[in-house]
This record gives C-alpha cells, sequence and structure tokens, in this order.
C-alpha cells in the first residue's frame, strides 16, 4: 500500500468511525473559581506569542491530514480558520509528499489559503534519521513552514502492517536538526503522551516547543487495528496496547516540571476549557484535531462555529478564573482528582 493510500485510509476512519479512547485526564482537573474576577468580560485578550510571533489565542489546529488529493479540502477548510483566526496550524505527515511529489498540493494549499498564519511541517522522527536535512528542508519549503515539526509514532509504527520499528538515533538526529535547522524545532508525539524524562531530553537537545500528544484522544492503536481486518496478530496488538500512554493531563503536569520553550497540550482536549486547563497545568497552547476534523470536512461555516464554540468557552474560563490574558490564567489554582492526582503525587 502507498504512503497516500494509507493517509486517505487514516482520515475516513477519523471521520467515520469512533477512534477516540481513554481519559486524558482534564475531568480530574478543576480550576479555582474565582468569585470576584474583578474584570469586564469584553476586555479579556486571548492572544498570546508562539515561537515570537503573536497569535490570536491558544489554541492550535494540531496535524491532521494531507497526502492525497482527497484530503485537501479538509487542509484548506483548516487553513481558512487558520488564517481567520490567526491561528498556529501544523499540517499532517508530508511523509506522502516527499516520497511522491504529485501530492505536494494537499499540503500547499494550506499556505495558499493562510499566507499570514503560523504554519508548522511535519515529518516522522523515523524519516527524519533516515533522510535528514533533506527532507526536512523540502517539508519546510513546501508550505513556506514558520517551524518543523517532528512526531514521535512509535506505539503506531509497532502495530501498523508497513509500520517502521527502528527507533534507533532519533535523539541524536534531533540534536543536529536542532543546530541546523533555519526554523524552529516542535517535537509532537501522536496519543502516547511524553513523560518529564523524556521532556527534559528534548529540550537539552535544544526543541524549541514540545506537544505532549497525551493518551486519551485519537488513538492510533485503534486506528491500526481497524485497518487490520483479516489480520489476527495485528488486531489483537491493537487491542493489548489499547489503554497504553500517559494521559494528557498527566503528560502536560510532568513536562512543566521541566520546561525549557514552549509547550502544547493535545490529546483528547475538547473544549475551551480543556485549553484553560492544561494552561493552568503549565502548557502555553491547547490544540486539537480530532474536535475540527469533523466540521472541516463538513464545510467552513461548520468549522467557524466550532472554533467560535471554544473560543468562547476559553474566554468563559479566563472570566470565571479572574484572568484578563493568558499569562494571568498560567497562574489559576486547580485542584487534581481522581487518576491524575494518584499519577501526578510524587512528582
Amino acid at each position: 500500500m502507498t504512503t497516500a493510500s494509507r493517509k486517505y485510509d487514516h482520515l475516513k476512519l477519523c471521520i467515520d468511525e469512533n477512534i477516540s479512547h481513554g481519559n486524558s485526564g482534564f475531568d480530574d482537573v478543576v480550576l479555582v473559581h474565582n468569585a470576584l474576577p474583578e474584570l469586564d468580560f469584553n476586555e479579556i485578550d486571548p492572544s498570546t506569542e508562539f515561537l515570537n510571533r503573536k497569535v490570536g489565542s491558544p489554541l492550535v489546529i494540531s496535524a491532521m491530514t494531507g497526502g492525497h488529493a482527497l484530503t485537501s479540502a479538509v487542509n484548506e477548510n483548516l487553513a481558512k480558520a487558520a488564517e481567520k483566526y490567526n491561528l498556529v496550524m501544523g499540517v499532517g505527515s508530508q511523509r506522502a509528499a516527499l516520497e511522491d511529489s504529485s501530492q505536494e498540493d494537499s499540503f500547499r494549499i494550506v499556505r495558499d489559503t493562510a499566507p499570514h498564519a503560523f504554519l508548522a511541517a511535519n515529518i516522522g522522527a523515523v524519516q527524519l534519521v533516515s533522510h535528514g536535512m533533506e527532507w526536512v528542508e523540502k517539508a519546510v519549503e513546501m508550505i513556506d513552514a514558520d517551524a518543523v515539526c517532528v512526531h514521535l509514532n512509535f506505539l503506531q509504527e509497532a502495530i501498523q502492517p508497513e509500520g517502521e520499528k527502528n527507533a534507533s538515533g532519533v535523539l541524536a538526529s534531533l540534536h543536529t536538526l536542532c543546530r541546523e535547522s533555519r526554523v524552529p524545532v516542535i517535537v509532537k508525539e501522536t496519543g502516547s503522551g511524553i513523560s518529564g524524562t523524556a521532556g527534559k531530553a528534548l529540550f537539552d537537545v535544544g526543541v524549541s516547543a514540545i506537544d505532549v500528544g497525551g493518551f486519551g484522544g485519537t488513538s492510533w492503536a485503534k486506528i491500526e487495528s481497524l485497518r487490520s481486518a483479516g489480520d489476527k496478530t495485528r488486531q489483537t496488538l491493537g487491542n493489548t496496547f489499547l489503554n497504553w500512554g500517559i494521559p494528557t493531563a498527566v503528560s502536560v503536569f510532568e513536562v512543566a516540571k521541566v520546561k525549557k520553550g514552549t509547550l502544547i497540550s493535545t490529546g483528547g482536549l475538547n473544549s475551551g476549557l480543556d485549553i484553560a486547563k492544561s494552561i493552568a497545568l503549565g502548557a502555553d497552547f491547547g490544540g486539537m484535531a480530532l474536535a475540527l476534523l469533523a466540521p472541516a470536512h463538513a464545510g467552513e461555516s461548520q468549522l467557524f462555529d466550532k472554533i467560535d464554540t471554544i473560543l468562547a468557552e476559553f474566554k468563559t474560563a479566563m472570566f470565571l478564573s479572574g484572568a484578563k490574558n493568558p499569562v494571568e490564567l498560567a497562574k489559576t489554582k486547580y485542584y487534581l482528582t481522581g487518576t491524575v492526582r494518584e499519577m501526578t503525587a510524587e512528582i
């Protein structure tokens, strides 16, 4: 199967099937209500800075798709939203287009549609090791990217029939990339989370931002299990590792303790309140993919309505916390309960 065909399989499954699994932990995070917020809701400013660029809010349109002609419409609508709301946007893995230049238009459409937005290119860690700066530079040039994101997806690789299971040399390759790249480097997990130990190692080699990509949202174990109909071993592997990973809230809590750059919370975020909780835990941004995918597939008006709701939720959480901007929101006190409290008790 070609990479392009696999990308379309992934998109269809994400739209047509329930591919979420697990608990991201945000229900265990309770922001302290401020009964005397002493501010005007209309003066709340959700804007912030992402890698020295001012953006409209901490909402990130996380990496989703690309690499097949039928993904272009989704990317175009997402790019329209990034441009309209001045949001950071990451494209999906560009491997298909790097292997086959005929697939480039499904990515180029993003920059064509969002000429002013902050865009992040995207390659896999395995491809970084094997192809180095050549592929990084092509990926960045393809969408005139403002940063490059290297994704870590070794759970998916371990289960996927076409998976590449050699994870050797990733940290050294990232170190080289951070020294040689002309744009900032972001490292993103894809659903299993990043521990404090791994986060420290990534910041120590010079990455500018970490996206924890925690457990509790899109499950690549589930997706690859669904793709593996007829392959009992792959299906069993997917089912066995459905619960593998660090809940997003726990991952944010851990990495925030070693933070030396920008921290992005993704993995099961479904509302502006989840973004606010992420910031209180120590993240700087909250990203969404699956929550935006169905609206983006339906059309730009549905996507804009969804983002309007998310931003209204976020500003309401700021208001009720007494925070007039994200910097103040980061100081909001919170309570931890349940599993998140148990898992973070000794951190």
